[in-house]
C-alpha cells in the first residue's frame, strides 16, 4: 500500500475544496486560524510517517484532550468513574445542559463538555491542577514520544474569558453532587487541558497507543485501551458520531480547533487538521480526508 501516495492525493483533493467549514468563533484566539490550513499524517508503530500539507503546524487540540484525561482518569478511578458519568451516545450538542436536567447531573459520556468536565475533576483525585496537568502533559508526551508539547496559555485564557456555559454546566452538576472539588479549580484545570498545542505529526503518534500494535507505547492495559476506543467511536463526534462510524468505521476524536485524532488497530496512528468545522462542531474537511483515507486503505474496525 502506497500510504505517501494516498495522503498526496487527499491533500491535493482538499486544496481544491471551497466549501471548508466555519472555524470556532466563540473561542475568540480560535475565531483567528486560518481556514485555508490542511495537514494530515499517519504514523505506524514500525517508525515509519507519512504526511501532507500543514502537518508540522501546531494548533489547539481541544476536546482530543479529553482522551488522554479519560485515560488517567480510568488509571485513578478505574470503572468507578462510570458512577459519575455514562457511556452512551448524547444525541445533543457538545455544550448542552438539556440531558443534565432530565438526568439530575450526570452527563451522557466523557466527551462532550459536561462529562469531560466531570472526567477532569475525576482525574484531579486531589492533586492541585498544576500537578494534573503536568501529568497529563508528561502522559502525551510519552504517548508522541516528543517532549516539545505544550500548553497554549493565549488559548487557555481565551477559554477562561469565554467558559461562562462551561461553568453553567459545572455548577448545575456541582448541585446535584457531582463535583468533588471547587468548581473553579476543576475548570482552570478543563481550559487548560482544552489549550494543549499540536501537530497532526504529534497527535497520530500519540494516537498509536490506542492501536494495540506491536512496538506501540503501552500506555495503559489493553481492557482500558478496548474501553477508550469503544468511547471514541461511540461518542467521538458528539452528535454526529453515528456518521462519523458510518462513513470512516473508526474510533476518532475531534475538537474545535479542527483537528481530529483517529485510531486503526492494529495498524496506525492518524491525525488531521483543517479549522473549518461543520454544523456538529467536528472538522468538515478532516471528516471528509479520513473517509477518503479509510476507504482507499481499507482500514475499518468493521472489516
Amino acid at each position: 500500500m502506497d500510504i505517501a501516495a494516498i495522503l498526496d492525493d487527499i491533500g491535493a483533493a482538499m486544496a481544491r475544496a471551497t466549501d471548508r467549514g466555519r472555524v470556532a468563533t466563540y473561542i475568540p484566539q480560535l475565531a483567528r486560524v486560518d481556514p485555508a490550513r490542511f495537514g494530515m499524517a499517519v504514523a505506524l508503530p514500525d517508525g515509519r510517517l507519512f504526511t501532507t500539507g500543514d502537518a508540522a503546524v501546531p494548533f489547539s487540540i481541544q476536546s482530543i484532550s479529553k482522551v488522554f484525561t479519560l485515560a488517567l482518569a480510568l488509571g485513578r478511578m478505574g470503572d468507578q468513574i462510570w458512577a459519575r458519568v455514562g457511556r452512551e451516545p448524547s444525541g445533543q450538542a457538545f455544550n448542552s445542559i438539556l440531558q443534565l436536567e432530565h438526568e439530575r447531573g450526570i452527563p451522557r459520556n466523557p466527551f462532550i463538555n459536561a462529562g469531560a468536565i466531570v472526567t477532569t475533576d475525576a482525574a484531579l483525585a486531589g492533586h492541585a491542577p498544576r500537578e494534573f496537568l503536568g501529568e497529563l502533559l508528561r502522559f502525551i508526551r510519552a504517548a508522541a514520544g516528543d517532549d516539545d508539547i505544550h500548553i497554549n496559555d493565549r488559548i487557555a485564557a481565551s477559554e477562561q474569558a469565554t467558559g461562562d456555559l462551561n461553568r453553567a454546566l459545572a455548577y448545575f452538576m456541582a448541585a446535584h453532587g457531582n463535583m468533588v472539588n471547587p468548581v473553579d479549580m476543576t475548570l482552570g484545570a478543563y481550559f487548560h487541558q482544552c489549550a494543549v498545542d499540536m501537530t497532526c505529526v504529534q497527535l497520530a503518534r500519540a494516537a498509536l497507543f490506542l492501536t494495540g500494535a506491536p512496538g506501540a507505547p503501552a500506555l495503559v492495559s489493553a481492557a482500558r485501551r478496548r474501553r477508550i476506543n469503544a468511547m471514541m467511536m461511540l461518542c467521538g463526534h458528539y452528535d454526529a458520531s453515528g456518521d462519523f462510524a458510518y462513513r470512516v468505521g473508526l474510533p476518532g476524536k475531534s475538537g474545535v480547533g479542527g483537528g481530529i485524532m483517529v485510531v486503526a488497530p492494529g495498524r496506525a496512528g492518524i491525525a488531521v487538521w483543517s479549522p473549518g468545522l461543520n454544523a456538529q462542531g467536528n472538522s468538515k474537511l478532516g471528516t471528509e480526508s479520513v473517509e477518503m483515507l479509510a476507504r482507499a486503505t481499507g482500514w475499518s474496525v468493521f472489516d
